[in-house]
């Protein structure tokens, strides 16, 4: 999940004045159109992974597509984050001119984003013609039926609106927006995802490469386990202290009561610990969240139901987090929201940060900041994140977010069609190169792999190599096994924070999120209002039974801090190529 909140929530960003400047009627010529077409790709869409001419082909079909719609006001919405701003400032605006339908899209902030789509989910009344939407809703969308699957849309009432050139196959997280019954419900817009930062450029100095192995017995490097990153924390904490004169941390994290320390848990700080079962985008059958399904249907997240929510892989993440935070950070984190916390790396005094999103790239690259070289290069590299020692190879390794478009029932079906076409507008071939370069949020395969990546790359600290590694796959957002996001993500950051301020220790914190979440899964049961594959709680029974079963739960390690291990980055980019 992400949110930045630097722009005000009232901040709505759209493309409404444009539009309504230009004068759109449904009486301008088709010439309009086409030579609105043409004016967008020869000048803001250069960067493309077709030919001018497939550009325009396509942008062709648009305006085709769009003569029944025109004149129309379509409204839509989504997340503040660069990606959305360029989709709201730009594309609806040339979407507009190019099909001639009033394009109006909205930014607001993420919490705001589920609450209109909570509304309308719930009062049947049409606020938004379409919602870019976290496909970690997916199992929400799935269970309660409100939602109009993408999939229906191309092969019912849109499958004439359907761009022939989307290519599905080029999506890199459809994965991610499919449900259990195999149907895809969302269309990704856009993805990030959360990895492991650090300054390579500090890595690299002899000195302290020296002094490191002198006091831990093995080479300064990137981490691959939770032991060799702790060590790095402490190491640079509290043996190197000041580099340039400058107090530095081995650490950074956020800790205050506030809604984005549930994404800190959720975006999926106990898949990395390992507290998961195997299985890929998400464990099965207790997934990341600690919560077992049997034949889809929810059973619980306690460890009493079978459940990992509270077992101790999880309570093992927790104490690392609270440890972490206390000892190794800045002391001012403890009261650092995600927001107040993102831009810390780039003030130049962390060595390292195991939680870090990827959506932050364009915002740490800027010229004049300390982590950033003269010549515009980073002086920090992205890598893979450590796992934990719970954690077993067939796991996910850690969270990325896909905001995804989404269209609701209660959406009349002429402006759901209407919004569908921008939909695949802000994905198509002709735009979204030019997209994940103003963003760096990359959803087609295609732009991965493209020159212009390739000649961005520099720059980017390892995003490009990452997304083009194998890897890649090992990170995937909230599964399928969460029946209701809105209501069960709400309890993280009540019972997280009992934890962060020492209220609790992290068993009784996980303890009571664990019975929190079974007791809301418990009203869905009751209340029967998710007709496919809703909550069916186990009764509860003796934990060691569960923790006698292989897979999550898993009972609690004899040595939690095995021998730390590290990989000189150099090697590990070498690795990703010879797996490609």
């Amino acid at each position: 999940m992400f949110n930045n909140n630097k722009y005000p929530r009232t901040l709505l960003l759209s493309a409404a004045v444009g539009v309504a400047c230009m004068g759109l009627s449904l009486h301008a010529s088709a010439d309009q159109y086409s030579e609105a077409a043409e004016k967008w790709v020869n000048e803001a869409f250069k960067n493309s992974t077709l030919s001018r001419e497939e550009q325009l082909k396509e942008m062709e079909w648009f305006i085709k597509a769009a003569e029944q719609f025109r004149g129309m006001d379509i409204n839509v919405v989504s997340e503040t984050i660069a990606t959305h701003e360029y989709e709201s400032n730009v594309l609806a605006k040339a979407f507009s001119e190019i099909t001639g339908i009033n394009l109006t899209h909205t930014l607001i902030q993420e919490g705001d984003v589920i609450e209109k789509l909570q509304t309308q989910m719930q009062s049947g009344r049409n606020i938004y013609d379409g919602y870019v939407n976290d496909s970690d809703l997916i199992g929400t969308h799935f269970r309660y039926g409100k939602v109009v699957a993408v999939e229906d849309i191309m092969n019912g009432s849109g499958k004439d609106l359907t761009l022939p050139t989307l290519d599905l196959d080029d999506f890199i997280g459809l994965d991610f927006t499919t449900g259990p019954d195999g149907k895809l419900y969302q269309l990704p817009s856009q993805q990030f995802a959360n990895l492991y930062w650090f300054r390579a450029d500090w890595f690299e100095r002899e000195d302290l490469q020296e002094q490191f192995k002198e006091i831990y017995g093995y080479d300064l490097g990137v981490p691959v386990n939770w032991s060799a990153y702790e060590d790095i924390a402490e190491f640079f904490s509290v043996h190197v202290k000041e580099i340039d004169g400058e107090r530095v941390y081995g650490h950074m994290d956020y800790g205050k009561k506030d809604p984005s320390l549930g994404w800190r848990f959720t975006d999926a700080w106990f898949s990395m610990a390992g507290a998961g079962d195997k299985g890929l985008p998400n464990g099965l059958p207790v997934d990341e969240w600690g919560i077992r399904v049997e034949e889809c249907h929810p059973v619980g997240s306690s460890v009493s139901r079978g459940g990992a929510t509270n077992g101790p892989a999880a309570v093992y993440a927790t104490t690392k987090y609270v440890d972490w935070l206390r000892e190794y950070a800045p002391p001012e984190a403890q009261g650092m929201t995600f927001s107040e916390a993102g831009p810390v790396p780039a003030q130049g005094n962390v060595a390292q940060q195991i939680f870090w999103y990827t959506a932050f790239t364009a915002s740490m690259i800027k010229d004049g900041l300390p982590v950033v070289n003269e010549d515009g290069t980073p002086k920090w590299r992205m890598a893979p994140s450590p796992r934990g020692p719970y954690w077993e190879e067939g796991m996910k390794l850690g969270y990325q977010d896909v905001g995804s478009w989404t269209f609701l029932d209660s959406t009349p079906e002429k402006r759901r069609l209407a919004a569908w076409l921008y939909a695949q507008f802000t994905v198509s071939k002709t735009v979204s190169l030019e997209k994940t370069i103003a963003g760096l949020t990359p959803i087609r395969e295609s732009d991965i792999e493209s020159e212009a990546m390739t000649e961005m790359a520099p720059k980017l600290g390892g995003l490009v190599e990452f997304y083009r590694s194998p890897a890649r796959v090992q990170w995937s957002p909230t599964g399928t096994n969460v029946p209701d996001y809105p209501k069960l993500a709400q309890l993280w950051w009540q019972y997280i924070a009992q934890a962060a301020s020492g209220e609790a220790t992290p068993q009784e914190a996980l303890d009571g999120l664990a019975q929190a979440q079974d007791r809301v899964m418990e009203r869905l049961e009751r209340a029967n209002v998710q007709p496919t594959c809703g909550p069916k709680l186990n009764e509860p029974r003796d934990p060691q039974y569960w923790l006698d079963q292989p897979g999550a739960p898993k009972p609690k390690l004899a040595n939690e801090k095995p021998q730390g291990k590290t990989v000189a980055y150099d090697e590990l980019l070498k690795t990703w190529e010879e797996a490609r």
